[in-house]
């Protein structure tokens, strides 16, 4: 198993890859309950979408492991799920034509995987807005860990605010938070996972966790999905089709550079083996639509796994041998996911050290910095990686161009740039 997956190359060992891979599940096992839940609001069968969100996951993650070597996990998309229920509500559609819509875009997207479009684009980002990105997710994943926990929530008059310290689940989550960094520094092997377990031990000692479902239960039976994909032409759903496909190729070429930069993979700003980790997403899409879900694509929840010293796709394997082995513990990962106070103090942590690129980026040339402030900027606050891309990609170009360097700009950027304009304008996805 370690000369298959590099271990010995990549400085790591199995003991360590299934720890980074139960770290990494556990931060994001949420989905498979929350997933069903959104989707649920739009009509579509609850235990249709958990397994649908089970296979999604084990499918792309499994191929990210055997063909990548990446500690990358895929699953259905937080954003996306919730951008699909609004398409059926706002537009007055049947789910079946909107999974015919995510259908076709997940094989556009396998199409596109197939070209070296998407690693020309991965080469083309400069490094400013790579480090820009990754910093980014950094933020974006420290906001969801304060935000879930609930020690910053909304405020009417100043957008957000801090919570009630007195709530249980806030002190339950700054001593998880205070357990795992003091563990980190003394560099416990495995800080992360053993701060997420001694929370949870407080948890149930406290009666804030209880497994009161029980422990087992029987997995929903998978059934292929009846999409409507002639009523994607009908009802002339091009422009949804695009925001998935759009989306979607962000999203995940975001947070794959944000994960391999963390794990030390970029090289000159190319991504080895990345046709390869490309395409997981892709077929995750295609089959998860196939089965009842909305598109797929990497989780910066990964991140934690990398933080906790994966390096190799045997984390991804142990991820999706987690995934598969949940459909017979649903009443422990509903109990669990009920808990963000368990997951919120990882999320925190990783922020902090995906904050590293910012020293790389050259905070005196304003042509440089302001691009990648506005992605920084602009991912935690709109809860959306693509629209932080998006804005990079966007202002990049413009001040390349205003300070009479537009021949150091890519092609390509000029082009994604315009598309993104456009589709902030016209048909945004969020």
């Amino acid at each position: 198993m370690e000369k298959i997956f590099k271990m010995k190359e990549n400085n790591t060992d199995i003991r360590t890859e299934m720890t980074a891979g139960v770290t990494t599940f556990l931060t994001m096992v949420y989905i498979v309950v929350v997933n069903p839940a959104i989707l649920s609001s739009a009509g579509v069968p609850f235990d249709q979408v958990f397994m649908a969100t089970v296979i999604a996951a084990v499918t792309g993650t499994l191929i990210m492991a055997l063909f990548a070597n990446y500690p990358i996990a895929i699953a259905p998309g937080m954003g996306l799920n919730a951008y699909f229920a609004s398409v059926v509500a706002s537009q007055g559609l049947s789910y079946q034509v909107v999974f015919g819509a995510v259908f076709l875009a997940g094989i556009l997207f396998i199409l596109l995987s197939l070209t070296t479009l998407r690693e020309t684009l991965i080469e083309a980002i400069p490094a400013s807005l790579k480090y820009g990105i990754t910093s980014g997710i950094g933020l974006f994943i420290a906001f969801v860990g304060l935000r879930n926990s609930g020690i910053v929530t909304s405020n009417p008059d100043t957008i957000v605010g801090m919570g009630d310290l007195h709530d249980p689940m806030i002190i339950l989550t700054v001593i998880g938070l205070f357990i795992t960094i003091i563990l980190y520094v003394l560099k416990v092997k495995g800080a992360l996972f053993l701060g997420m377990m001694a929370t949870g031990v407080i948890a149930y000692v406290t009666g804030q966790l209880d497994f009161a479902d029980g422990f087992l239960s029987a997995p929903p039976t998978p059934v292929f999905f009846d999409f409507d994909i002639a009523g994607v032409f009908s009802h002339g759903l091009y422009t949804v089709v695009f925001a998935f496909l759009l989306v979607t190729i962000f999203d995940t070429t975001g947070t794959m550079i944000g994960v391999a930069e963390q794990a030390g993979y970029m090289k000159n700003g190319k991504m080895p083996r990345a046709k390869q980790a490309l395409l997981a997403d892709a077929t995750a899409t295609t089959v998860g639509s196939m089965f009842g879900t909305s598109p797929s694509t990497a989780y910066i929840e990964s991140t934690s796994g990398v933080a906790a010293g994966g390096r190799t796709g045997f984390t991804s394997i142990v991820v999706a041998a987690l995934f598969l082995l949940s459909i017979f513990f649903t009443p422990i990962i509903g109990a669990i996911s009920s808990i963000p106070a368990i997951t919120a103090p990882v999320l925190i942590i990783v922020g902090t050290f995906m904050m590293e690129g910012l020293s790389r980026i050259d905070w005196k040339s304003f042509d440089e910095a302001f691009p990648a402030f506005a992605i920084i900027l602009t991912m935690p606050f709109t809860s959306s990686i693509a629209t932080g891309i998006a804005i990079g990609f966007i202002t990049y170009p413009i001040l390349k161009v205003a300070k009479g360097r537009w021949k150091d700009v890519h092609w390509i950027l000029y082009l994604f740039g315009v598309i993104f304009l456009i589709q902030m304008i016209f048909f945004p996805a969020h």
